[in-house]
């Protein structure tokens, strides 16, 4: 019942839709501009910098938030299974983000909201998802890129800093999250699956934060 409270938790948070929000208030559907996904990266492109700044704040927040309600519930009852509700409260975020309900399961690609999970989940994972991230989009300029790789960095560390006891949970709980980051990690190269098929190619749009434009992301 906790984990069903938590994804509850989660996806309620991440159906506020940052960029559809900022979009309406601006006189547009973002999910009819550029690549079509209401997240960071098309908003940036199509409203500008500081458009797209907002967004990632606002989608990095609610999942922050969702995490922080679930600690807050459940630390005192539940301290042998704090991390693996917190994850589940972060995957009810994502999914919130990536499929919200009331526009037709048509969202982000959850990626902003993952960087709420990564700030808020435990600290040991900041430094190394920073480092990625802007490793790869300021030497490459692609935020596609630099996604996938933090995904792959979350997945590694979470099983690592797990077997090293970080988490202070039992065997049978710790192998429960990394499936439930498993899952997060499927999901999200299957929604950068298009993302992944220009990388290859060498046909995917650089971004650059000081440019506004449309553009395939």
């Amino acid at each position: 019942m906790e984990r069903v409270i938590c994804l509850l938790i989660g996806y309620v948070f991440g159906l506020f839709q940052t960029a559809y929000i900022y979009g309406k208030l601006h006189g547009i559907d973002i999910r009819d501009y550029g690549s079509g996904n209401a997240g960071t990266t098309n908003t940036m492109r199509v409203l500008g910098t500081k458009a797209g700044l907002i967004v990632l704040l606002g989608d990095i927040l609610k999942c922050i938030f969702a995490i922080v309600i679930a600690g807050l519930l459940f630390n005192d009852t539940h301290p042998d299974m704090i991390y693996l509700l917190k994850i589940y409260a972060a995957a009810g975020a994502i999914l919130g983000h990536n499929f919200p309900f009331y526009l037709h399961f048509k969202g982000g690609k959850g990626i902003a909201a993952t960087a709420g999970l990564i700030l808020a989940f435990h600290p040991y994972f900041i430094p190394v998802g920073v480092i990625l991230f802007f490793g790869i989009f300021f030497t490459t300029h692609y935020v596609s890129l630099g996604s996938i790789i933090v995904y792959a960095g979350f997945m590694i560390e979470i099983v690592v800093l797990g077997q090293m006891g970080i988490f202070g949970m039992s065997q049978e709980y710790l192998i429960e999250m990394y499936i439930v980051a498993a899952f997060l990690t499927i999901m999200a190269y299957y929604k950068h699956r298009e993302n992944i098929m220009r990388l290859i190619k060498g046909e995917e749009r650089k971004t650059y934060l000081t440019h506004k434009k449309d553009g395939k992301q």
